[in-house]
């Protein structure tokens, strides 16, 4: 658990090497950086800090500095960004790597260094012998998506952190307004804390005050309007979405991948689909599907298959110039509002 990890390294509780993993590189980045904070002093920071690409470069040249003693302080850290040799994964480097002289570091590894693994894949290939070793050796993080109440719940504490409050009612609205990227949520709870500085409080209100909607999230809400037959709302959104100037190709390609991601999602659920399990045969975030299925409800199968038609029929008119962008994005809209 990253709260455990992180509390050990606030502890200076260190580990002699740490493997640092998974697709949530947001998690991944606060980790090394508080290990570095906790571990270095800035001054330190020129000499007893060394970085590898080990895409570029080969391990054992990292590991003869690591048994290097450091010319200034107690300690040096070393970081091994890529080791793709802990995957399955192809890669197009060339980089021979001696894998041997790794196992045999990690028997014994230097006292006097920190060696900091971060590898951005989803899984390591737990047959390999190195992935088994330095599990073992290694004190692991393993960086994955948050789901919906995860995620509450590192608002909650980062919220906790600025020494303020958010309501449930706000969580559910950061969420619907921001999304899931876990960086960009961070963010924007830091800053809606400066701004509640003397209420203590994070509310729904707030949220929709400050939060910027990303383009994702605008045409979500765009076609939320359009389904609940608000055209005036979903053509204000459309309009504001233009002045920023937005290209019409890529709106409408968003918003036919929301009606397709609604498809799939209804088409899944029929079959008898949880939806953990739709969000992980989608590759989508699980908050996502959640959504996607309030909005499916308004729709048969047939009216699903007729708007990804009505997108197809756009794209080729937008490409093929036979009428004015902003009039063919129109039209569909009118199409969806009236024709559902």
């Amino acid at each position: 658990m990253i709260e455990e990890l992180w509390k050990k390294i606030k502890r200076k509780d260190f580990s002699f090497v740490y493997l640092l993993y998974g697709l949530e590189s947001f998690l991944i980045n606060e980790t090394k950086y508080l290990l570095l904070q906790s571990l270095l002093n800035e001054e330190d920071e020129d000499f007893n800090l060394s970085t590898y690409d080990l895409e570029e470069t080969p391990v054992e040249l990292a590991i003869e500095d690591a048994e290097t003693i450091p010319f200034f302080g107690d300690r040096k850290v070393i970081v091994l960004n890529n080791p793709f040799f802990l995957t399955a994964e192809k890669t197009k480097s060339k980089v021979e790597h001696n894998v041997k002289k790794l196992e045999e570091y990690l028997k014994q590894p230097s006292p006097f260094t920190t060696m900091i693994f971060t590898a951005s894949y989803e899984k390591l290939d737990e047959r390999k012998k190195i992935t088994k070793q330095l599990k073992t050796a290694a004190s692991i993080l393993e960086a994955k998506k948050l789901n919906e109440q995860e995620l509450k719940k590192w608002l909650k504490q980062r919220a906790a952190y600025n020494q303020v409050e958010i309501n449930e009612d706000g969580l559910d609205m950061i969420l619907s307004l921001a999304g899931t990227n876990l960086s960009l949520l961070t963010s924007e709870i830091d800053k809606m804390a400066l701004y509640v500085q003397d209420s203590k409080l994070i509310t729904k209100e707030i949220v929709e005050e400050l939060v910027a909607k990303s383009l994702e999230q605008n045409i979500f809400s765009l076609v939320d309007k359009v389904i609940s037959k608000k055209m005036d709302e979903a053509l204000r959104i459309y309009y504001d979405l233009l002045k920023q100037n937005e290209e019409p190709l890529k709106i409408l390609s968003i918003i036919a991948n929301q009606f397709r991601l609604i498809y799939q999602v209804k088409a899944l659920a029929q079959k008898g689909y949880g939806q953990q399990q739709i969000a992980s045969v989608l590759k989508v975030h699980p908050f996502r599907v959640k959504l996607a299925a309030g909005q499916a409800q308004r729709f048969t199968e047939e009216e699903l298959t007729k708007c990804i038609q009505l997108f197809a029929e756009g794209d080729y008119q937008l490409k093929t110039g036979s009428m004015p962008k902003n009039m063919v994005i129109e039209m569909i809209l009118f199409q969806l509002g009236h024709g559902m």
